[in-house]
């Protein structure tokens, strides 16, 4: 049986996932097993996911895939090489997967390795350097490099989301001399992180989202994939659903205004001043949004502004951005995806972790990694509509989700 994995953050799902899920048995065979690794409760460009981790582990399952493991919180918000770095990390640990599947724009998985050997090749750093000294962004600056050194129309890869994203998967593997066969999958439909749907059968996440924001309710459910709606309603019942940065945006205003100077810079990686501007917008603006319009520059996207301003407000110290994955914890599962987990008990380079409670017999560093994991969780708690659904101590007490065949296609309240 052949064993894809993906790195995912389904937030939300959409039929543009159902269609790469399909694509995968197309192209693997129809017995083919499916293992993501999914972003928990805060997400790469650091954010809010607008619904709960176990929510959309449980729809991804709903609709297809066998095996849902949690991408550790470091790698969730990290930058876009942080985070492959963390997912082909973890789908290589389970010592199961053969092929590691993703969207892209492009759908040219040879172009993809290309200019990932580029970026990784002897004569890259120097150019970049070159290309910085000029004052121009880190993105376009990388662009400039590798078309440089590889032309023009390879180097435009690097401008598009999930092409981008792509290379760093390529890379990751590349760099790990690993077997594991990359599979680009044309992306189809609405692209990537355009907030109005130019497809409403085939909408971007980024789109739902601001349907749902904007009050739009309707039209956003109805875009989402049949899983992830009927477990969104059960969310929204339950009084968890949907989950924003504006709910939680005093508190974490309280965090950063308690914050001194010298605290904040410890959350600069580049040392570059925008911890310094951070700082002071913080002072100056009452809500989120304004504090990252006032401290953005031309120089740096809004995405990193966006992560620093996460860590800081949930404390994620220098040190802990750097744990690696400790552990392989489930989050939902298949009937399939169970006999896999039995598999990597005894193949997998890392534990597998499906009782929080026993995280300490792992050894100090998965106890530290879950811990950390947990104060997230409850910040991300105090985001839900209701305030009564906003109790803390979830990653304690929520075990992995199991499908069986009543699981499918019940009522919703």
């Amino acid at each position: 049986m052949r064993v894809a994995g993906m790195i995912t953050e389904y937030n939300p799902l959409h039929p543009g996932h159902l269609r790469l899920v399909e694509t995968i048995r197309q192209r693997l065979g129809t017995d083919a097993a499916v293992i993501c690794c999914m972003s928990g409760d805060f997400v790469q460009r650091g954010d809010l996911a607008v619904v709960r981790r176990q929510a959309r582990a449980k729809a991804a399952v709903m609709s297809g895939v066998d095996l849902v493991l949690e991408l550790p919180l470091p790698q969730a918000v990290s930058s876009a090489e942080g985070f492959a770095e963390g997912g082909v990390g973890l789908l290589l640990a389970t010592g199961l997967v053969d092929t590691l599947v993703f969207g892209s724009e492009r759908g040219d998985t040879a172009a993809l390795q290309q200019v990932a050997a580029v970026l990784l090749c002897e004569n890259f750093p120097a150019a970049l350097r070159r290309e910085l000294a000029a004052g121009i962004s880190y993105p376009a600056a990388r662009q400039r490099a590798v078309s440089r050194l590889a032309g023009a129309a390879l180097a435009d890869v690097l401008s598009r989301p999930n092409d981008l994203l792509g290379v760093e998967y390529c890379k990751s593997l590349l760099r790990r001399a690993s077997a594991v066969r990359p599979l680009a999958v044309r992306r189809e439909g609405t692209p990537h992180g355009l907030r109005q749907s130019t497809n409403a059968a085939l909408p971007s996440s980024t789109a739902i989202r601001d349907l749902l924001r904007r009050g739009e309710r309707t039209a956003a459910l109805s875009r989402m994939a049949p899983a992830m709606r009927e477990c969104y309603l059960q969310e929204e019942y339950a009084g968890r659903a949907p989950m924003f940065y504006e709910a939680v945006e005093r508190a974490i205003l309280y965090r950063l205004r308690a914050m001194s100077r010298e605290e904040f810079a410890a959350f600069d990686e580049g040392r570059e001043g925008l911890s310094n501007r951070l700082y002071e917008a913080s002072r100056d603006t009452v809500s989120v949004r304004e504090t990252l319009e006032r401290a953005k520059t031309k120089r740096y996207p809004m995405s990193r502004l966006r992560r620093m301003l996460l860590w800081a407000a949930l404390g994620l110290t220098q040190r802990e951005r750097a744990f690696r994955p400790a552990y392989l914890r489930p989050l939902a599962m298949s009937a399939t995806g169970r006999k896999l987990l039995a598999r990597m008990r005894t193949r997998a380079a890392l534990p597998v972790l499906t009782k929080a409670g026993d995280v300490d017999r792992l050894g100090p560093d998965a106890g530290a990694l879950l811990r950390l994991e947990a104060r997230a969780a409850d910040l991300y708690a105090l985001a839900c509509p209701a305030t009564a659904a906003a109790t803390g101590g979830a990653v304690w007490k929520e075990p992995p989700w199991i499908a069986d065949a009543a699981s499918f296609g019940k009522d919703v309240p």
